[in-house]
């Protein structure tokens, strides 16, 4: 199939790059075919253990050979950054403590965060996380939630994002409909909650729905089932869960992605074309592939089925063409940064706000 046709159903894919701190031939070849709407970046993106000026000075090519690559005016770039061990930048770029460190500073870190990430030319970060910490047994999200008060956790989410938007660095909440329960992560298997929908209503859903009434426009699904809600399929592929519960429930208008589907969580879901379609319908909109866990050829295979399925007019006018619009509604108010240096005084004033992370970060959450 040619690149040209691929490139139709772009709108719906973010990809991850190789684990290179450069645009591989890969990268490159996967990005010029597809012209994705977004492409995120992990720890190994960057150059680490070197100074300010010398990563920057990589960092600036890597972003110019992505613009480049990509071939669109304006694309989303983006990366985890929520703060404590879910950060993949070097220093200096701070590295503020876990959310649950800074429920009441959500406002500043959010608006600090946009300043810092819009300078690596970045317009996208996968925060805020709006889970409820509800599970002390939970080995995934923990500490990276705003804490276990559902309020709470909403009210701090809210902030965040109204601050990061500020410095037209979007926010994409995650992970819908309420990863905080669980006693399994996601990367590794798929978990299960034996939630209803009025616990759900009571718990879960407080967060997104404050979040979203703050002009939160995009959303991250979880890979988890939940079998009082869809029996059938986890919250990733379900019409329940995206269209029921987020769109008419919670009158969510904005663009919805999955979580990384390579994710081990998702074993087999993705492993025919179809799923594509099956995606979409469920009023999904925008599906990530990264390097990490599987071939981000897996994308070129799923876009090639969902160009195939263009040519059933029922699906191409009632789910194809609402989510092209969706997305490109979201892109024609995006912003496209430029690299560039910031002062030390401005990491220092950053550094003061709620403190920083000293551990260890990781490379994939």
């Amino acid at each position: 199939m040619a690149a040209y046709e691929l490139s139709q159903v772009g709108n719906h894919f973010f990809v991850g790059l190789q684990p290179s701190p450069k645009l591989t031939d890969k990268d490159k070849e996967l990005l010029e075919a597809l012209r994705p709407a977004g492409v995120v970046l992990f720890k190994s993106n960057f150059v680490h253990d070197v100074d300010y000026d010398s990563w920057l000075e990589n960092h600036r090519r890597l972003i110019n050979d992505i613009k480049e690559a990509v071939g669109r005016d304006r694309f989303l770039i983006a990366t985890d950054h929520e703060g404590g061990r879910v950060c993949r930048t070097p220093n200096p770029i701070t590295r503020f403590r876990s959310a649950a460190q800074w429920p009441h500073a959500a406002a500043q870190i959010g608006e600090a965060m946009g300043r810092e990430l819009a300078s690596l030319g970045l317009n996208m970060n996968f925060a805020p996380v709006l889970d409820v910490d509800s599970n002390p047994d939970n080995p995934v999200i923990g500490d990276r939630a705003f804490g276990s008060s559902p309020q709470g956790v909403g009210e701090s989410g809210a902030a965040f994002t109204r601050a990061i938007q500020s410095q037209n660095v979007w926010a994409c909440g995650k992970h819908f409909p309420g990863h905080g329960d669980t006693d399994v992560d996601s990367h590794h298997a798929l978990p299960v909650l034996n939630l209803d929908r009025a616990q759900l209503n009571e718990r879960e859903l407080v967060p997104f729905d404050l979040a979203i009434r703050a002009g939160l426009e995009l959303m991250m699904t979880a890979h988890i089932m939940f079998p009082k809600i869809d029996p059938d399929l986890p919250a990733t592929l379900s019409k329940t869960v995206t269209t029921g519960l987020l769109r008419e429930t919670l009158g969510f208008e904005g663009v919805v992605l999955s979580d990384d589907i390579g994710m081990h969580a998702m074993d087999g879901y993705f492993a025919d074309g179809s799923a594509a379609r099956q995606f979409m319908e469920a009023g999904n909109d925008v599906i990530m592939v990264c390097a990490h866990f599987t071939d981000t050829d897996r994308a070129l295979r799923l876009a090639a089925s969902l160009v195939d399925e263009l040519a059933d007019d029922g699906f191409a006018k009632s789910f194809h063409e609402p989510s092209k619009e969706r997305v490109d509604g979201l892109l024609s108010r995006t912003v496209m940064h430029d690299v560039c240096h910031l002062n030390d005084d401005v990491f220092a004033t950053h550094r003061e706000i709620a403190g920083v992370y000293e551990a260890k970060t990781v490379e994939v959450v």
